[in-house]
């Protein structure tokens, strides 16, 4: 009702007022409608605040995080969108027009012809952009790290949210894949990368919903991003703050918290149509419900995706066979019971099954591929989740529980495989329990000086079970059993030098416990417990010797833990053990500009040496082992720049140079010739220009248009597996109409339609012969709508 009276008769709205105005408080504003972030402003300080302006109700504001005064808080909200705020009283806020003046305004002048083309209002001064995965509230211009924010707005979320993890890979050319397909892939953050298949070995990267781990030896879980305010990214290693298994960095997913002020909902739906191939489509629909209003409120989101198959079998005479379908939802409780308590419960669950693999192969008509029989993948993925938080004055107390059920299952033709004949079917179902719990107490400080404490607590239980033999009845084959406990205690601490100097000093122990076990098989050897203790420390010194300019340097270690794995051919063991890895690393940057200016560039040089580098392979038959291949070490400089001409215009670029090898190879390894590391490209870039703008007062238009190109890098290293793959470019536009409380948009991938081979793999029992290719998708129209409520 408000929404409509704002619209038809510039209301006035008014919320219990409070003289708490004046004191400085506690916000966390996501980013959204001018109108909708007052009101929760309001909310939160406790205050009246009169919305009599139907403009404001078409403005979008960005977040706002952090300890300020109300005054302050208005300030940077209203910054740059012609409104400003008068204060009434303690408690009480009008916001007008700048232009209007305190006094009852004179009868409007005749009003002028509107021009075709309105730029979106200037943005002057900008909020500070908090790095929430930094866990002590810096903000992003004083982060001494490489560190990535992705914001996703409602239309964002609705045109890239199909695409999970594709959107954000797409957008970051630091970031890389394999490309086994949705739900099965592995992530890389700045060349640190063990393999080209999936194992038992703990993940590269750490996946975080919120403060709540998502996973810990499973490949991507490729969430779809619908209702994600934001993506955070933090190249690593990050071992201090976040334990094993963040070798290479953090990802970490922000999604929208519930509303706790007011009823709203939003719905988008897109047709997919890709050439060469199959029509696909998606929908979602996002409902907020304050259950009390101020203390309860509850925020669900569902969704669905097909995406039309574009490989065709000729063994089998069919066309699309790798059509994927998605379907899934997220719900969050929110209650506030006061006095800076906060408590949030929540959980998710997303089906993903894919009808067969995405490769192709060499000798055949273009997309297209000969097998024997079908290879389909499913990953069901279930996840909840407690988070209760306290606020004082100085300190933040937070406590993140959750739990994670994670089944995968795989099939691929072995029809050849030595000793057979016949078709043949090999089958893996996996299956993960995953429990965590962080509690940490932190002052938080937006300079870096602030410091933190806490504890983690972390079980991980990965069942492993294999089948091999014909289709209609595949008979069992060794497996394994790990469980991984871990707890750990950790600590940082930032330390004012001088005028814009920081040291910050930081360390985590960490007390492991492995106990594994052969599955569907007999032991051929007993494999005891074993307790470990890992240390990761990390210092960092910055400097900000003026407003928008940091230099800094960080060394920081990570390592991952160990495990049992069945043993490759020729080993004379049924099964075999593997030792954890460490990485440690050095990383120098330069940081010019302030977020949302005209200018920011981020550049950086890191270098890392990794030892007992893990690595999931198959062995000469086309069965996974995981072994240690040795000592590696990689390079890399990176830069990303943003530049703002104007008001409606901005461009970004960025690239980057790799060089990564294993330079001390283990036995087996060492005749290797090429040792680089695998599906690393030695450089890589992105280029991207966005257009905001209003063609009249109340349509809104946005475009964007990328190229992006991958460059050369290998499936594996030595042969068979030194395969190149990678060396294209793809390019991507789309614009969007923005009605208010609807829009239309059309984007367009791979707009060129592209052939490059992404990833030389797709099926383990035949890629020894060379032939395997991974398409890039081909050209992809996406017609979409949004609405919101």
């Amino acid at each position: 009702m408000r929404r409509a009276e704002l619209l038809l008769a510039f209301p006035i709205l008014c919320l219990a007022a409070s003289p708490a105005a004046a004191a400085d408080i506690s916000f966390n504003l996501p980013a959204g409608r001018l109108s909708d972030t007052l009101i929760a402003l309001a909310e939160q300080a406790e205050i009246t605040i009169a919305l009599a302006d139907s403009g404001l109700d078409t403005i979008r504001s960005r977040p706002l995080q952090g300890r300020m005064s109300v005054r302050a808080a208005l300030s940077r909200l209203l910054a740059g969108t012609g409104y400003r705020a008068e204060f009434l009283s303690a408690g009480a806020v009008r916001v007008v027009r700048a232009s209007r003046p305190a006094t009852p305004p004179p009868a409007p002048p005749r009003p002028a012809p509107i021009p075709a083309l309105r730029p979106m209002p200037p943005e002057t001064a900008q909020p500070d952009i908090i790095v929430t995965a930094s866990k002590e509230g810096t903000s992003r211009d004083r982060f001494p790290g490489t560190v990535h924010l992705l914001e996703l707005d409602r239309a964002g979320a609705g045109r890239f949210g199909v695409h999970g993890s594709d959107a954000v890979l797409d957008r970051l050319p630091m970031l890389a894949s394999t490309s086994l397909g949705p739900g099965r892939n592995k992530i890389y953050i700045r060349g640190v990368a063990d393999s080209s298949f999936n194992g038992p070995s703990q993940s590269i990267v750490g996946q975080y919903l919120g403060d709540v781990r998502l996973t810990f030896d499973a490949p991507d879980p490729d969430l779809q991003l619908y209702d994600i305010s934001r993506v955070e990214v933090l190249e690593g290693p990050q071992g201090t703050l976040y334990g094993s298994g963040a070798l290479g960095g953090i990802l970490r997913l922000v999604p929208n918290p519930p509303n706790l002020s007011r009823m709203e909902g939003n719905v988008s739906a897109g047709l997919i149509s890709t050439r060469h191939g199959a029509i696909g489509g998606d929908g979602a629909a996002m409902l907020n419900l304050p259950l009390a209003p101020g203390r309860l409120a509850l925020r669900a989101v569902g969704y669905a995706s097909v995406d039309g198959g574009y490989i065709d079998d000729v063994g089998r005479s069919l066309r699309d066979v790798n059509r994927t379908r998605t379907y899934g939802g997220r719900a969050t409780l929110l209650w506030e019971p006061g006095d800076g308590w906060r408590l949030e419960a929540g959980g998710l669950a997303q089906f993903l099954a894919a009808r067969d693999g995405q490769y192709a192969e060499r000798g055949l008509p273009p997309l297209s591929r000969r097998a024997t029989l079908a290879q389909p993948f499913d990953n069901d993925y279930a996840f909840g989740e407690v988070t209760v938080r306290k606020r004082w004055r100085n300190l933040e107390l937070v406590s993140a529980t959750g739990i994670v059920r994670h089944s995968l299952e795989s099939r691929f033709d072995a029809t050849g495989f030595p000793g057979t004949s016949g078709p043949q079917l090999f089958v893996e179902d996996v299956d993960i329990i995953l429990l965590t719990n962080e509690t940490r107490l932190s002052q938080p400080d937006a300079r870096g000086a602030g410091w933190i404490a806490g504890w983690s607590l972390v079980q991980d239980i990965e069942r492993s079970r294999r089948m091999l033999g014909p289709p209609s009845g595949p008979l069992p084959i060794a497996g394994v059993r790990n469980a991984v406990t871990e707890a750990a205690a950790f600590g940082q601490y930032g330390i004012v030098l001088g005028r814009g100097l920081i040291a910050t000093l930081g360390g985590r122990v960490t007390w492991s416990r492995i106990a594994t076990r052969t599955l569907d098989a007999p032991r051929d050897r007993d494999e005891p417990d074993r307790l470990e203790f890992h240390p990761s420390p990390s210092a960092t010194l910055s400097w900000q010797p003026r407003d928008g300019v940091l230099v800094y340097g960080r060394l920081q270690q990570g390592y991952r833990a160990g495990g049992l794995a069945v043993a490759g051919t020729g080993t004379g063991r049924v099964t075999q053990r593997f030792e954890s890895d460490h990485l440690t690393a050095f990383e120098a940057g330069l940081r010019l500009g302030r977020s949302g200016g005209p200018f920011q560039l981020d550049a950086a040089f890191s270098a890392a040496r990794w030892r007992d580098m893990q690595a999931d392979l198959i062995d000469a038959r086309g069965l996974p082992f995981t072994t240690n291949l040795g000592d590696g070490q990689i390079y890399g400089i990176e830069a990303e720049a943003t530049w703002r001409p104007s008001h409606w215009l901005s461009v970004d670029a960025a690239a980057f140079l790799n060089e990564s090898a294993l330079s001390r190879p283990n036995p087996g390894y060492a005749v290797a010739r090429d040792r680089d590391l695998p599906n690393i490209p030695g450089a890589g870039a992105r280029a991207a220009a966005h257009l905001r703008t209003r063609l009249t007062p109340h349509i809104g238009f946005a475009a964007d248009a990328a190229i992006r190109y991958v460059g050369h890098s290998r499936l594996g290293i030595g042969p068979p597996l030194d395969l190149d793959q990678g060396g294209f470019a793809e390019g991507q536009i789309g614009g969007r109409l923005d009605f208010g409380r609807f829009g239309v948009s059309l984007d367009v991938d791979n707009v060129t339609d592209a052939r490059g081979n992404r990833f030389a793999f797709g099926n383990p029992f035949s890629v020894a012969a060379g032939l395997q290719t991974t398409p890039l998708r081909p050209r992809t129209i996406r017609l979409g709508f949004d609405a919101s409520f």
